[in-house]
């Protein structure tokens, strides 16, 4: 005999062939493939878009002075000279000599480098193209047989901060220890470095400053022509820059150190410098609340092309 179990009560007023009530549905577990899936495309499209298209990059020393600031956040494009093993960020890619769409730097640009000597990303300037004659003497560039205009400028005025570090620095002390004898109070009490300023111009009309205050053994430097699929390149602070005046080094380490040795492959530059995002002065710590305070007025979306004037072109 079938058991009997006991109705459940209808509801008053309820309709007739009203539907049975909703059991809640069980709760379903987190699909971890797919969860993982999605982070990996986020990532692929992350490295993507640094590889091809622009990624952030940190000033970390003074060899770009006095356009570029230890301490200075900016962008960097990807695609105005091409593609090549360097662009791929983080260098997943071995050291090779392919390049797609390859267009040359023109006059002035500060680029992103890769010596062939290191892995790390280096910051210099394009101040000579493919078939130009450079030479270097007592401080001057001579291009083609032509000395760079130079012109004297009011001397630039860098804040003096004891507290600044430039990475890689083995010795102690700060990264404007070379500019003591250029320091000065204001009169409104704050500290300062005025260093000797120079405006110069290249064939292009392409003009932008540099530092220049002593006598030192890259001041001068023998005559050759730039290869085809080459550029030379030099940081705007003169005497202490280590770019294609410098032979490649290592140090008592056997690690690589020096300069770029001479011209470098259109391969070994992985974009342009853009523009300025921000600039830390050093006394931030890894608590984002101190950045605020830490911020260098004045500096943020700085344009770092440098102005081109077709009446001064010379070439």
């Amino acid at each position: 005999m079938a058991e009997d179990f006991p109705q459940q009560p209808t509801p008053r007023n309820a309709p007739e062939n009203a539907p049975a009530p909703q059991q809640p549905a069980a709760k379903e577990g987190v699909n971890w493939l797919q969860e993982l899936r999605g982070l990996a495309l986020m990532l692929l499209g992350v490295l993507a878009f640094h590889s091809l298209i622009a990624k952030p990059f940190y000033i970390p020393s003074i060899s770009m002075m006095p356009n570029l600031l230890v301490g200075d956040r900016l962008v960097v494009s990807k695609y105005p000279y091409g593609w090549n093993w360097s662009s791929i960020s983080f260098h997943l890619l071995p050291r090779s000599t392919w390049h797609l769409f390859e267009h040359t730097p023109e006059y002035g640009d500060i680029v992103i480098v890769v010596p062939g000597n290191r892995t790390a990303d280096l910051i210099k300037r394009v101040v000579a193209r493919p078939g130009d004659r450079i030479a270097v003497i007592n401080g001057r560039i001579r291009l083609n047989g032509t000395f760079v205009p130079r012109q004297v400028e009011p001397p630039v005025r860098i804040l003096a901060d004891d507290s600044l570090r430039c990475e890689g620095d083995a010795e102690p002390g700060h990264c404007y220890d070379g500019f003591e004898m250029f320091r000065t109070r204001l009169p409104s009490g704050k500290e300062v470095y005025e260093l000797p300023t120079y405006r110069e111009t290249l064939p292009n009309g392409a003009s932008y400053d540099v530092i220049d205050y002593i006598d030192q053994e890259l001041d001068n430097y023998p005559e050759i022509k730039v290869p085809e699929g080459h550029v030379f390149l030099m940081g705007d602070d003169r005497d202490r820059s280590a770019d294609s005046r410098a032979p490649f080094e290592t140090d008592v380490f056997g690690q690589p150190s020096g300069g770029l040795g001479g011209p470098v492959p259109l391969t070994n530059i992985g974009g342009r410098a853009e523009f300025i995002t921000f600039s830390l002065d050093g006394t931030q710590t890894w608590n984002p609340l101190t950045w605020w305070k830490a911020l260098r007025e004045g500096r943020a979306f700085s344009s770092l092309r440098p102005p081109v004037d077709p009446a001064k072109a010379w070439k």
